[in-house]
């Protein structure tokens, strides 16, 4: 019976402490702690960021300019691409530039590349820094209209398709591609 009466008295007091913990959150970690839609979809960001630039990073110079077929980009034009639409979606949702200050497809150097999607990603991160609120306006984009977390949701599957040619392009030229290494 005391076993049953502790027990009681531990889950009439849960719902308190999870209070009291989204408080303390909130006072220790900044006015927008509880905000949690972006929050949801940043890791998926963060993730295919660090794959892309170090698959940038990790591939030959003399590879840069690889492609299966001439119908694709080779592998220094999808990054490029990637970096400059990261400019298109991320300055959507935080009312940045929509446009890079050049075409990066158009860069050839492996360091030029490496540099424009890691600034890329630089000017990005502000937008995965918002608060729900913001999130939650709509916006148009590509002829349609939805949510700016919409848009960054948009932003984390382009990334992933194109991560997804990367590693065939670094697969063909005997490429262990970043997400594949060990630890991974």
């Amino acid at each position: 019976m005391k076993r049953l009466v502790f027990a009681l008295l531990l889950l009439s007091l849960l719902p308190a402490g999870q209070l009291l913990a989204q408080e303390h959150m909130h006072e220790e970690g900044g006015e927008h702690m509880n905000d949690t839609a972006v929050q949801s979809v940043a890791p998926l960001y963060n993730q295919v960021k660090d794959y892309l630039i170090a698959a940038a990073e990790q591939m030959p110079e003399e590879f840069y300019g690889y492609q299966p077929t001439e119908e694709v980009r080779t592998f220094g034009q999808i990054v490029g691409h990637v970096a400059n639409a990261l400019y298109m979606f991320c300055g959507t949702v935080s009312g940045g530039e929509a446009r890079g200050p050049e075409n990066y497809e158009e860069r050839t150097s492996k360091a030029g590349l490496v540099e424009a999607i890691t600034d890329s990603f630089g000017k990005c991160d502000a937008a995965y820094a918002v608060d729900d609120g913001v999130a939650m306006e709509e916006v148009e984009f590509f002829g349609q209209t939805g949510t700016k977390l919409w848009v960054l949701t948009f932003n984390i599957a382009h990334n992933w398709e194109h991560y997804g040619n990367l590693v065939t392009y670094m697969r063909a030229n005997g490429q262990v591609p970043p997400s594949s290494q060990t630890g991974n």
